[in-house]
């Protein structure tokens, strides 16, 4: 899925354990950093004996305090980031006992050793996160690190460990071989025990083998596995989460090695009566002028095999937007929890995680989006939208004045790096021309966001950041992926266009008529502004630029 020159580096930071002396010395090295810096962390990651149900805040290691305006450096107000060193891939969240429990890929050896592990966050609003700790450790039951998955409530306890055990099904990786593990909980997720008879799924000989994507299918009285597996996507069913069979494959050609498989039903237009199966996987759009990212299809599911009802579509047209996942909230109806769903992915991109130009935290996730599927010119298609609970960052809006856009205008930005835009533009009667906001640092451009009125499409261009000018952490090997531009199709009804940017101190993510770019960015030394600009004569019927304040 990757371009060939940057499989090792993926590998060593995902899929490839130390060997056992690299190890030693690491694990020496990590216990000398711990004592050093008062980190608290258990030997585990877990509690001690029996955890109690709902461990106290103290327990978790400290987030990092907001620093004032202009000393934040890239770290992100409002957006989820490890508290120190790398984060990559969601786990899908799930609701238990009045909180949102969500998991990411973490590496606390990163730069100088490899192999991941589950970290854990939690929310009441999907907006506002703290940081828990490690729930599940790697390196610890002799079949490697800890790699993507899915965490389950067994609500029944078919797994056998009790009704409301947290069953987390993932893949481990050891010597090259990927296998999949059970783990389970019975904190409510705060720590997790591995199931002493891992791996649930031994390899059959494949090199690509990982990602389960656990679905409780009621229809069918069963436990669906969705697993990634090279250019397929197989399909296995269990009644215990222990015990799997092999029932069908979707295999695609032409999007590279398919990733974090994700499988779900929708109602288009919120209609029960055109409930519809959504299969999405993280792909390689190389081949179609486009980066990684999500790509989907819609269809039906027999209770076996997913058949698509036509090609794939993709979610989101940035360039930092992969290894989403979906779900939805179990406190709604039926109805409702199938007209939308919960989204957030990994904002980042494995052709340059490595040479970004952050100091000490390495990886961030996108906001929360709330999508749908709608029926659209043809074929049903998913849209999104910033998730409403994002409002409660919102300060007191600054209006732009309404009116022709002739010179350059300069827009009230707070001083804090993190501000949602919202544009209303009026077509122009020629139906041509672009539309701009100029993100600027000292006087120079150095990202770019706009609307193309006669290619109806949104786009981004960043080639005037800190990293696209190879001022990252070393050879910018992929400055050519990182200073392409990108850009969406979003051909609106009716005679405006409406644009959102919600920008942080290192991404902006965009919204316009359903669709989004994420995109990371990173602006030079020197004072902020943003100036609203066109190359026609353009009217702005109505403008705001918001502040947001931070999470932490």
């Amino acid at each position: 899925m990757l371009p060939k020159i940057f499989g090792p580096a993926y590998a060593a930071l995902r899929r490839r354990p130390l060997l056992w002396t690299a190890a030693a010395v690491a694990v020496l090295l990590v216990a000398a950093a711990l004592v050093i810096t008062g980190n608290t962390r258990t030997v585990d990651g877990q509690h001690d004996g029996a955890a109690p149900t709902a461990p106290p805040a103290s327990t978790a290691p400290p987030g990092p305090q907001a620093p004032p305006a202009g000393q934040a450096g890239y770290r992100p107000a409002y957006h989820l980031t490890p508290d120190q060193r790398w984060m990559n891939d969601p786990q899908r969240p799930f609701f238990l006992d009045g909180l949102w429990h969500y998991y990411y890929l973490y590496n606390a050896d990163y730069p100088e050793g490899n192999g991941t592990e589950w970290f854990h966050a939690t929310s009441t609003d999907l907006v506002h996160w703290e940081n828990r700790g490690v729930a599940i450790p790697k390196f610890r039951n002799g079949l490697g690190d800890i790699e993507t998955g899915s965490a389950v409530v067994d609500t029944e306890g078919t797994a056998g460990f009790g009704k409301g055990a947290v069953i987390a099904v993932l893949t481990q990786q050891l010597d090259g071989v990927q296998r999949q593990s059970l783990f389970y909980s019975t904190d409510q997720g705060y720590s997790f025990q591995s199931y002493g008879q891992n791996p649930v799924m031994e390899n059959p000989g494949a090199e690509h083998w990982r990602d389960p994507r656990i679905v409780r299918d009621d229809a069918n009285n069963q436990w669906l596995m969705l697993l990634a597996e090279g250019h397929k996507i197989g399909f296995y069913t269990s009644p215990d989460l222990k015990r799997w069979t092999y029932v069908s494959g979707f295999e695609q050609d032409g999007l590279g090695i398919l990733e974090c498989p994700d499988f779900f039903q929708m109602d288009i237009d919120g209609d029960p009566a055109k409930r519809t199966w959504v299969l999405a996987a993280s792909a390689n759009g190389s081949k179609e002028g486009r980066t990684t990212g999500l790509a989907y299809w819609t269809g039906g599911f027999d209770g076996k095999a997913f058949t698509a009802d036509g090609g794939h579509q993709w979610l989101d047209g940035g360039a930092d937007f992969y290894a989403a996942v979906t779900w939805d909230d179990p406190r709604q109806s039926d109805g409702q929890r199938k007209a939308s769903r919960h989204a957030i992915g990994w904002m980042n991109n494995w052709a340059y995680a490595r040479e970004l130009p952050t100091d000490g935290w390495f990886g961030a996730a996108s906001v929360v989006r709330d999508i749908r599927l709608a029926s659209g010119a043809g074929r049903p298609a998913l849209v999104q939208a910033p998730t409403p609970a994002l409002q409660s960052l919102e300060g007191t809006p600054v209006q732009v004045p309404a009116g022709p856009i002739r010179d350059a205008r300069t827009l009230p930005i707070p001083d804090t790096g993190a501000f949602k835009a919202d544009v209303e533009l009026e077509k122009p009667a020629d139906g041509t021309g672009k539309a701009t906001l100029l993100l600027q640092s000292g006087g120079t451009t150095y990202a770019t966001i706009g609307y193309d009125f006669a290619a109806g499409r949104a786009f981004i261009t960043r080639d005037g950041d800190a990293a696209a000018g190879g001022q990252g952490k070393g050879p910018s090997e992929g400055s050519g992926d990182y200073r392409q531009a990108r850009s969406v199709e979003a051909r609106t009804a009716g005679g405006t266009v409406q644009l959102t940017a919600y920008v942080d101190r290192s991404s902006v993510e965009v919204f316009v008529d359903g669709q989004s770019l994420t995109s990371l960015m990173f602006p030079p030394a020197g004072p902020k502004e943003v100036r609203l600009a066109a190359d026609v004569p353009l009217t702005l019927k109505a403008g705001t630029v918001t502040p947001l304040s931070g999470i932490r």
